[in-house]
């Protein structure tokens, strides 16, 4: 049976902690401006989707208005895909074409 010692030990250890885990991608979920969607459905796919409260909805609905965009909240791919469907399902059921992108960070 192979004997460690102290330094083969603590060399194996010095490499496990050199590797780095890759954080996953972060995207940015984006609502842009139409001429269409009405203000109040823009909050109301704010506090569902993304969970936001009223004040912070309404804020992102501002820029969404005022600035052509707004940013939702920032997630990793899989999420990120999930809520753009999820944003475009919601809008077409309410007869709106809202938009929804997002953006590698």
């Amino acid at each position: 049976m192979p004997k460690f010692n102290r330094t083969d030990q603590e060399d194996e250890g010095e490499l496990l902690v050199a590797k780095k885990v890759k954080e996953p991608d972060q995207y940015r979920v984006i609502l842009l401006n139409d001429d269409y969607t009405t203000m109040d459905f823009v909050v109301e796919i704010l506090c569902r989707i993304f969970h936001k409260s009223v004040a912070d909805a309404t804020q992102i609905m501002i820029n969404v208005h005022h600035q052509g965009r707004g940013e939702c909240g920032v997630y990793t791919l899989e999420i990120a895909e999930s809520k753009v469907e999820q944003v475009h399902g919601v809008a077409r059921s309410a007869g709106f074409p809202l938009k929804c992108i997002m953006e590698k960070v």
